[in-house]
């Protein structure tokens, strides 16, 4: 079985909406880092010195790569990525290889049977 990553960059008050959708989506799951900082194309505005822009999560799915694409495409729609700048970002790329999801693999395997 092949896997992707995708890692999605969200404002913390959209996490809980995005991973529903990846999970309705096909994802088993998810890992979250909170308070990550970053810069768009566009720098925050400050004041005294202190960003006032909001606090970032950072969210790793690893999904198998036939359903990687429906759950990336649902995951950017819920969190409107494309609707308005600063919202988040995500993207995949390849696994080549992955340890500790042999309990998900049988799961997969049957939902992707379905789906194909």
């Amino acid at each position: 079985m092949h896997f992707k990553l995708i890692i999605a960059f969200v404002d913390d008050d959209t996490t809980d909406s995005v991973m529903e959708a990846a999970r309705v989506a096909g994802a088993t799951g998810a890992t979250v880092i909170n308070n990550a900082r970053g810069e768009g194309l566009n720098r925050k505005k400050t004041f005294l010195g202190l960003t006032l822009d909001t606090q970032r999560d950072v969210l790793l799915f690893l999904v198998e790569e036939h359903l990687s694409r429906g759950i990336l495409e649902k995951i950017a729609n819920v969190g409107e990525f494309d609707q308005s700048p600063g919202t988040g970002i995500a993207f995949q790329i390849d696994v080549e290889d992955a340890l500790g999801v042999a309990h998900q693999v049988s799961e997969l395997v049957t939902r992707i049977e379905e789906d194909i």
